[in-house]
């Protein structure tokens, strides 16, 4: 049998990293959706101070699996 997923929209930030971002996304995502099965990255921006990245921003679509009823 399928699965069916329900897709929720997530924006990440971190003062490291992109790849940071997205982690810290997922886990605060997971603490309260279940089942979370995959991620696409659908924006990255960033901000900049004194000619230096200072805050990178992810924006994330996340899919989980619906539970059986």
């Amino acid at each position: 049998m399928g699965h069916v997923y329900k897709v929720v929209e997530l924006v990440g930030s971190s003062s490291t990293s992109i790849e940071d971002a997205i982690s810290m996304a997922i886990s605060r995502a997971s603490e309260t959706l279940r089942n979370l099965r995959w991620f696409e990255v659908l924006h990255t921006r960033g901000n900049i101070e004194d000619d230096q990245a200072v805050q990178f921003q992810v924006t994330l679509r996340v899919g989980f699996t619906l539970e059986e009823s």
